[in-house]
């Protein structure tokens, strides 16, 4: 299972105003896996900013007037999430701004055409009724470090969904790793510790035969104290059954 989890960020909140992506941040997932791959584009928009979305994300239009206009980079942006399911925190936005790209170019579809969409919004509306479910109540609510989270940025917001997402989507809501997270800062022990995915593999280490004698041994007096009640016993016998 492929997903790509994305942000973006915009000259403003409406493509009826012809408003234009000005950055888009995608982190890979395989198998629920952070892959280490990921795409990162600023893109000039080839208009202005508005101030409010300037307060936003503090990209100016100086800093973007080098930076490739959309058409340049839609084939390796569309290379890049092609196939997968996009995971993003209120899709109609972005999805919306990607297909308004995209409707400006020739031999382009719309985004549903690519990919499938999960709206982790709408995830966290039905999981927390009533409640705030921005990404950074999100964050507060699963104990994801979003401590460099000044201002908005594609890239950081997609690393930081990817985190809230897999959380949310875990049935966990404190690995209780401790320590440092990765993204930096004390995390006050609690917070996730993403594993580096070239680590070494953990060597399995198999019980001996007296510890497996020994183990038994243990369950048949349970299973007299219990009356007959000891689940792991149960739990065998179901296994065996089954195979």
């Amino acid at each position: 299972m492929r997903q790509v989890v994305l942000d973006t960020e915009t000259t403003g909140l409406e493509t009826s105003q012809d408003h234009r992506i000005i950055e888009i941040g995608c982190v890979e997932l395989v198998n629920r896996r952070f892959t280490g791959r990921h795409y990162h584009q600023y893109i000039n928009p080839e208009r202005d900013i508005d101030e409010g979305a300037l307060e936003v994300h503090g990209i100016s239009s100086e800093f973007l007037a080098d930076k490739p206009v959309f058409a340049a980079i839609a084939d390796e942006f569309l290379a890049f999430i092609e196939g997968a399911e996009l995971v993003i925190h209120n899709a109609p936005f972005d999805v919306g701004f990607m297909d308004h790209e995209f409707a400006k170019l020739e031999n382009f579809a719309r985004t549903v055409n690519y990919c499938t969409v999960t709206d982790t919004l709408v995830m966290a509306r039905q999981r927390h009724p009533g409640q705030k479910n921005n990404l950074d109540a999100l964050c507060k609510r699963y104990d994801v470090d979003n401590s460099q989270r000044d201002l908005h940025g594609a890239l950081l917001d997609a690393e930081i969904l990817a985190d809230v997402y897999l959380m949310m989507t875990g049935g966990q809501v404190d690995l209780g790793f401790g320590g440092q997270s990765q993204r930096g800062g004390d995390t006050g022990g609690e917070s996730i510790r993403r594993l580096s995915t070239d680590r070494k593999t953990l060597k399995v280490l198999r019980a001996t035969a007296e510890e497996v004698v020994a183990h038994e041994q243990q369950l048949a007096r349970i299973e007299r104290a219990s009356s007959g009640q000891c689940l792991w016993l149960a739990l065998e016998a179901d296994s065996a059954v089954t195979e």
